[in-house]
């Protein structure tokens, strides 16, 4: 890999016809004939401007309407198809996944204590885009927001009830979906045991999994010029061949694992808004209802994306950031306010005890919980790693190795815990303190409404959760349709607006045709199978990632 230094004295970045802002000051750019943006089709069509990737776009865009069609078509045919492949990875690959998840955790970690993390990405001199509070709102809401408000309450409330239940045998397996070795009967520590089990799914390694991604992406386009995709990861292995083919196949994967990722999301998120306005307001929770709110939550992502980043997803990201605090602080302040202190310090610290033995790939016994509950998440987050990695990669430009990975993986980290601590042992605290059982018997896009409704101003809060759960649609609507027009317009940063417009329509369509056909299921199947062949594409990321940082000037 050869590699040319660039200074253009410390002044601010420049841009040309490639959209990717240039290295300020000294940076080792690779030395490439290849011109970010030269295979696109750049046009103006019925006075509508397009600057795309041709393969990319027109290959990503069939497999993306072929999917659609079988699944809605042969709906009882697929369905069998698609959970049949996820149970066998999940079943057999479950030790693969939890072993390269330790991998980039310690990879992550390792940066941060390095001389490594002094370089900084965007070029020695580069400055910072956004500030400390937009950058950690949106590194949040991109990541896990509609996540931690579906699964708030209700894992912390699963894990401790199985745990609380103890382990049961049958032919010499366990059958029983408790963590490690249960806790039976012993409600302590079956808190603790399930409150250590949820914080490991939404702890260091989903943040790992995005750091790593994020950093290979920045590291490699605004200090090295290559253009912001997937393929340029790829570039200290397949050289200019990256340009070819094999980039292509890259590229399209990351557009398939994206859009339907996060179409998978979007559905998740609509069917808990609509269970919640049912709740709240009394509205039928019906197709008709999620369909309407699909539709008019990305008529709002289309208007934080005709704002651009720094007026749109960015102020969207703060405000949903300031309500989710304030929804959190109610809960600590009116809800058991001593026991959310002191179960912070506890969770955390059983955290931190369990992590070795949860992050164990071999020789487990709590298989169920291995396949079903970690094999699971890490295939997801892995899957979804190309819209979160590029999305934070395209708002960390300025920042060091050492800020960007402890910001990245440590900061949403004890975030995660402390919204973990408070709903999950407020939820856990109704159930056995004050045997309101409510919340353990709701379904699962209900039960944060649920826990809400014992508190004073259910209806307030209830409609605050509403809002949060639109809102970060919003933010991962907007965020997705970011990533995949970079992606789709051949690492162009700066395409036509219209682009990022197409694909935030297309992102709202094919949830509403999922959600109508019935399809998430399936949906949801194939994109943890998308996990799979993205584990190796990490695994190469971390490799680039050392070779890249270490020929690049540290300040």
């Amino acid at each position: 890999m050869a590699n040319e230094p660039n200074d253009n004295n410390g002044q601010g970045p420049e841009e040309g016809s490639t959209g990717v802002p240039a290295p300020e000051g000294p940076a080792n750019l690779i030395d490439t004939d290849y011109v970010i943006g030269q295979d696109n089709v750049t046009t103006r069509k019925f006075g509508v401007d397009v600057d795309l990737h041709g393969k990319v776009f027109s290959i990503s865009s069939l497999v993306i309407l072929f999917f659609v069609i079988i699944t809605l078509a042969l709906q009882a045919q697929m369905d069998p198809v698609f959970n049949g492949l996820r149970t066998w990875i999940t079943g057999n690959l479950a030790w693969f996944f939890l072993l390269a998840g330790n991998i980039f955790v310690i990879l992550s970690i390792v940066l941060i204590f390095t001389p490594l993390g002094r370089v900084r990405l965007g070029g020695l001199h580069a400055t910072p885009d956004f500030g400390y509070p937009g950058w950690f709102a949106m590194l949040f809401a991109a990541g896990m927001g509609i996540g931690l408000m579906f699964y708030g309450v209700s894992e912390p409330i699963t894990h401790f009830g199985t745990a609380l239940g103890g382990t049961s045998m049958e032919g010499g397996v366990r059958t029983d979906w408790a963590p490690l070795g249960a806790a039976a009967g012993d409600q302590a520590a079956a808190t603790q045991l399930g409150m250590a089990a949820t914080i490991f799914h939404w702890g260091l390694h989903p943040w790992g999994i995005y750091a790593i991604v994020a950093l290979a992406l920045a590291l490699f386009s605004f200090n090295k010029g290559l253009p912001l995709t997937m393929r340029s990861v790829f570039y200290p292995i397949l050289g200019e061949r990256v340009w070819g083919w094999w980039g292509h196949i890259i590229d399209i994967l990351a557009v398939f694992a994206t859009l339907f990722g996060l179409a998978t999301s979007l559905g998740i998120g609509a069917s808990q808004a609509a269970a919640g306005l049912e709740y709240l307001f009394g509205l039928p929770n019906n197709d008709v209802t999620m369909v309407v709110l699909v539709m008019g939550i990305t008529a709002v992502a289309l208007g934080s994306i005709v704002l651009g980043v720094d007026k749109g997803v960015q102020q969207l990201s703060k405000f949903n950031m300031v309500l989710w605090l304030v929804l959190l602080l109610f809960v600590i302040v009116v809800g058991p306010s001593l026991l959310i202190a002191t179960g912070f310090f506890e969770n955390l610290w059983s955290y931190v005890v369990n992590l070795p033995a949860l992050s164990n790939p071999f020789g487990r016994e709590d298989s169920n919980f291995m396949e079903g509950w970690t094999a699971f998440y890490w295939a997801w987050w892995i899957s979804w790693s190309p819209f979160v990695g590029m999305f934070i990669a395209r708002v960390s430009r300025g920042r060091t190795v050492r800020e960007f990975m402890i910001a990245v993986l440590l900061v949403p980290t004890v975030i995660s815990v402390l919204w973990m601590s408070a709903m999950g042992n407020t939820a856990i605290e109704q159930v056995v303190g004050q045997g309101i059982e409510a919340v353990q018997d709701a379904s699962l896009e209900l039960q944060l409404f649920v826990m809400l409704e014992q508190m004073p101003l259910a209806a307030i809060t209830s409609f605050v959760g509403i809002v949060l759960v639109i809102v970060f649609f919003v933010t991962s609507s907007d965020s997705g349709s970011l990533v995949i027009d970079s992606i789709t317009a051949g690492g162009k940063v700066d395409a036509p607006k219209p682009q990022r417009i197409f694909w935030a329509i297309i992102e709202g369509a094919i949830a509403i045709a999922l959600l109508l056909g019935g399809g998430l299921g399936a949906l949801q199947a194939a994109a943890i199978s998308t996990g799979l062949p993205f584990t190796l594409v990490l695994l190469a990321a971390c490799y680039a990632v050392v070779r890249g940082l270490m020929d690049e000037p540290r300040g």
